[in-house]
């Protein structure tokens, strides 16, 4: 888990996606590729803006360490198999996320 700045998920995100933006979250598993036999222990690594996370916190209108939860649980999913790329898909991945967070009291309460 990495908490940075948006200057370092950029070149990130360019370097290994080819795109030439910050985002809020990567994530980068282990578990793919020709050694993924070999890193059967670790799930990967979930990189967070925390610049990124604390306009969405006030976007969204809740707080920073809310939204930091939900980036990470986010990109912990992904590690583990989720994605959104259909709508149904998106649909049940937030549902899950927001399951995740409620059970650990990251509500949507104000900042």
């Amino acid at each position: 888990m990495l908490l940075t700045d948006d200057a370092t998920v950029k070149a990130l995100n360019w370097t290994y996606r080819g795109v030439d933006n910050p985002t809020d979250v990567l994530s980068f598993s282990q578990r793919e590729g020709d050694k993924a036999d070999d890193w059967e222990s670790l799930l990967g690594d979930v990189i967070i803006s925390v610049e990124q996370a604390e306009r969405q916190a006030h976007e969204y209108g809740h707080s920073l360490n809310r939204e930091i939860g939900f980036l990470t649980v986010h990109g912990v999913l992904h590690l583990v198999g989720w994605d959104h790329v259909l709508p149904d898909d998106e649909s049940r991945m937030m549902a899950k996320t927001e399951e995740i967070l409620t059970s650990v009291g990251l509500t949507r309460e104000a900042p």
